[in-house]
């Protein structure tokens, strides 16, 4: 008789660290070989300022790049947060060359030497529930619609690029006061407090390890975050304890969906939402009709279908 095993939930690592590569190119495709030859994918970002990225595979798999990556000149106390996922989020795997690892645009901001103060996040809520804080939410707009903390000031910015803009607009209001920021998984405010504090207010604190983070450590009962927290893979969302979310992505227009967004008579599942419907021609409707029946057979043969990027 055979006694099958049970699948194993695939680990999921979001890191990160900043650190002066001058021949990051060099790396590429050894870190390509090493991740494939594990059976790892994701993506990972290489830059002269560092390496990001969101890689999953096995347990032994991640352990074993997380060591390695360790072991590299300038990479020990990489910055690292875990989750699982029931299946694997992504679908192939790549290691990209980047001017930078997170994209701001602003030459000679260095998160080494001049980012923001790191708060815990069990001391986060005191913070952010001080009347002398400003707490600025530095994600995508997207990203925002589906949740951020109580209080906090979405900057609505369709990319982070767009963020400086934003702090030069609203500078009177942040000086003199205590300025808190937080993001994902903190890369994003490494960048955001330190492009701050350039300007000359010095008051400026970010959520260490990020909302990954925080919804790992901090209990719901006691949590001043509100919704889920969008996540770039085929998650989507994750809420308390990192479960995965309620959260789906259109596939018309990649923005996350709530349960609510769902409602409108503008979606159909892999076709249309609210956001894009207006956008897309009826040609274009009709080609992502044929791609989601494509996946949808694919699924039933109990292939893995090759959705879109």
């Amino acid at each position: 008789m055979n006694v099958s095993t049970p699948a194993q939930p695939v680990r999921v690592a979001a890191l990160y660290r900043f650190v002066r590569l001058e021949h990051y190119e060099s790396l590429r495709a050894p870190l390509a070989a090493f991740c494939c030859g594990h059976g790892i994918k994701g993506t990972l970002l290489l830059a002269r300022e560092g390496i990001n990225g969101t890689v999953a595979g096995s347990e032994d798999a991640i352990a074993e790049l997380v060591a390695h990556l360790e072991a590299m000149p300038g990479f020990a106390g990489l910055d690292v947060k875990y989750s699982t996922a029931g299946e694997m989020p992504f679908h192939r795997m790549k290691v990209r060359l980047k001017k930078e690892i997170v994209t701001m645009g602003v030459p000679d901001i260095d998160p080494l030497t001049d980012a923001g103060a790191y708060v815990d996040p069990g001391d986060w809520n005191a913070l952010i529930a001080d009347p002398g804080t400003v707490v600025i939410d530095t994600r995508n707009d997207y990203e925002v619609r589906l949740g951020t903390f109580a209080g906090a000031i979405d900057p609505e910015t369709p990319s982070f690029r767009d963020f400086p803009d934003w702090v030069a607009r609203n500078r009177d209001a942040l000086e003199g006061r205590k300025v808190a920021m937080f993001c994902t998984g903190g890369i994003r405010c490494e960048k955001a407090t330190a492009y701050v504090r350039s300007l000359g207010i010095e008051d400026v604190f970010h959520l260490k390890g990020g909302i990954l983070k925080y919804l790992e450590e901090v209990p719901a009962e006691d949590s001043l975050w509100q919704g889920e927290c969008f996540v770039f893979d085929e998650r989507v969302s994750v809420a308390h304890g990192l479960e995965i979310g309620e959260a789906e992505l259109c596939r018309a227009c990649r923005s996350p969906l709530t349960a609510a967004d769902r409602q409108s008579p503008k979606f159909r599942e892999g076709v249309s939402c609210e956001r894009c419907h207006g956008d897309r021609s009826e040609q274009d409707r009709a080609r992502y009709a044929e791609r989601h029946r494509q996946v949808e057979l694919a699924a039933a043969r109990g292939a893995r279908p090759h959705i879109g990027s």
